[in-house]
């Protein structure tokens, strides 16, 4: 067993403690579950009853949730909530019970298996939350069935807190968890973005997910080291381990405290240059947070939270709303918004999606919609109506043709003059841009960019285009290296080609987070760089801390050089000891996989 495992950064904090190792599945159905006809409907009834005993459970923890950490947090169990009102899972089970004469249990842990085989060819983080909330509602529900009690999660044993253990964490759990008794959570599975590591993260309890197979090789007791902000757990620390992780521990929260105060400061370089410096963001819930992290306005908000894991087509009146509270959360500031990135990991159930041998290189994205012209107008019908309210980007993700572009803007006409018609208002004042993700786009960039108002690198695709390397293969995670010398060559032609058009450039992928990255982009040129709200207090401080001259010099040098190592060496050798790069979270390391 290896000592030192790596996984995901879900919650920052170093914590050591004994290990609480917790197995949380859904209780076994028992075999068989053939009932007789004539007991049909009072099995239904009883199905019925599971369902509504378990919603007014959720209900009170959602409340629970929401007096002691908020509302945003709180929302995170409205998905189970209409789980246990959705027809398809709800009304199908009660359809098994009667035509197959199965009982509640069997008849359930049938139809959420076939849930779970609908999703389950994706790692997208959306759907992996959707899979998380089934699971919880399946064992809630089976446990009332099965007069299963509650497991007892108050973890009363007195003593020294527990690093909590589990294969992955439901959302109840994380939510009912003593943070006073619990100091920390290691998971085999689990995303920095799923439900469960919100909750965590609103608790301040450091989390690691994505562990493996942890919680089969540890044992209740054994002494763990758990690192927060590198994603890392030691398993029987030696001594000389723990004091190096104290220290570091002490360090760290030194350097938190200066973040703090860096969210009010300017992004501006030593030598007076101005980078814009704004947030990527999966919810609207999550501008709040953004702001209060510092960010001057949105440059990426993924809108496939939308239509992720369900089965209708959104309202344009839903998505209107949700378009507006971001919007209205960065009045003064740009607030770019993606149309949405279907296919490659994303499938949405109503959209029928083909099997491809590559969906990656497939249907996907502004492929989806422009073939699919009700799902696009509708969300551009939203976007338009929302951009009434602040300064509206639209970006268009994975553009290679000029031809989409052209297609794009006939259709945002069409839908300005219609919106017109009904009453809206008068429609104006969107840009609109593409969102550079491929070795094509970015060759043509200076013919794209007499099309589109502005650039946006998409560096996680356009790392793995170029390579030629999936970025969720972790056999291959090796090879998967944003500073390989030909990204880098690629990132300096989408910056010319915007230079020359008067476009800003702005880069949102994971490279925009890593401090030599950040540097590197500074360097050729980019205008903007855009991450996730817990990563813009550190690139604040790389931008602060560093002369666009001397990040020039070394975008220069390192567009001679052959291997990723020998870019990585230049820059930062030009960066100086001005940033200990240890005290970063390491979140570019890892985050491909989430």
């Amino acid at each position: 067993m290896d000592r030192v495992r790596d996984g995901i950064s879900a919650s920052p904090g170093i914590v050591i403690g004994p290990a609480r190792v917790l197995h949380m599945d859904a209780p076994p159905v028992p075999h068989g579950g053939i009932i007789p006809q004539e007991q049909v409907e009072a099995e239904v009834e009883r199905f019925y009853e599971a369902c509504n005993w378990a919603k007014e459970e959720i209900r009170q923890l959602r409340e629970h949730t929401r007096v002691e950490l908020g509302e945003v947090e709180a929302q995170i169990f409205d998905p189970q909530l209409l789980m246990l009102e959705d027809v398809d899972l709800v009304g199908s089970t009660a359809e098994y019970i009667r035509k197959n004469f199965l009982t509640a249990e069997r008849a359930f842990e049938w139809r959420v298996l076939e849930w779970e085989t609908r999703w389950s060819h994706t790692t997208h983080p959306m759907v992996l939350d959707k899979l998380n909330d089934l699971a919880d509602v399946q064992a809630r529900v089976l446990r009332r069935l099965l007069g299963v009690t509650e497991p007892d999660l108050a973890l009363h044993e007195q003593g020294e807190g527990i690093i909590l253990v589990a294969r992955d964490l439901t959302p109840s759990l994380a939510a009912q968890l003593d943070s006073s008794r619990v100091i920390g959570l290691a998971t085999d599975s689990g995303t920095r973005t799923s439900h469960s590591s919100i909750l965590a993260r609103s608790q301040k309890v450091p989390s690691v997910v994505s562990l493996g197979s942890l919680s089969e090789e540890v044992r209740t007791g054994d002494e763990l080291i758990l690192d927060g902000r590198a994603g890392r757990v030691i398993i029987h620390p030696t001594e000389e381990e723990k004091e190096a992780y104290r220290v570091r521990d002490f360090q760290t929260r030194e350097w938190e405290q200066e973040l703090l105060l860096l969210a009010r400061l300017d992004a501006v370089t030593l030598d007076g240059a101005r980078i814009a410096l704004r947030a990527n963001i999966d919810l609207p819930g999550e501008a709040g947070a953004a702001r209060a992290h510092g960010a001057e306005g949105i440059g990426l908000f993924r809108t496939e939270f939308l239509v992720v894991g369900r089965n209708a087509v959104p309202g344009e009146d839903e998505q209107y709303a949700a378009y507006r509270k971001v919007l209205e959360a960065f009045p003064e500031e740009p607030v770019v918004i993606r149309t949405y990135d279907l296919g490659g990991d994303k499938f949405p159930a109503f959209l029928h999606m083909p099997k491809e041998e590559n969906p990656f290189l497939g249907w996907r994205a502004i492929r989806v919609c422009l073939d699919e012209p009700r799902l696009f107008r509708a969300q551009l019908r939203a976007l338009l109506r929302a951009g009434q309210h602040g300064d509206l980007r639209i970006m268009l993700p994975l553009v290679n043709d000029i031809a989409e572009v052209e297609a794009t803007r006939r259709m945002i006409d069409e839908c300005v003059k219609e919106l017109e018609a009904e009453g809206h208002g008068t429609i104006g004042g969107y840009s609109l841009g593409a969102m550079i993700e491929t070795p094509a786009a970015a060759i043509t960039a200076p013919e794209l960019s007499r099309h589109v108002d502005f650039f946006s690198v998409g560096t996680n695709d356009l790392v793995q285009y170029t390579l030629a390397v999936d970025r969720g293969n972790s056999r291959l995670a090796k090879l998967y290296n944003s500073f390989h010398p030909a990204v880098v060559r690629l990132l300096k032609v989408i910056a010319d080609a915007g230079d020359d058009a008067g476009l800003e450039v702005s880069v949102c992928g994971e490279l925009a987070a890593h401090p030599l990255g950040a540097f590197l982009l500074i360097g050729l040129g980019v205008d903007s760089l855009s991450v996730g709200p817990s990563a813009l207090a550190e690139i604040k401080k790389v931008i602060r801390s560093v002369s666009q001259a001397r990040a020039k010099e070394a975008a220069a040098e390192s567009l001679t050089a052959s291997t990723p190592d020998e870019v990585e060496s230049i820059l930062a050798e030009h960066m100086g000891d001005d940033l200990d790069l240890s005290l970063f979270t390491g979140s570019w390391n890892v985050s491909r996989r989430d």
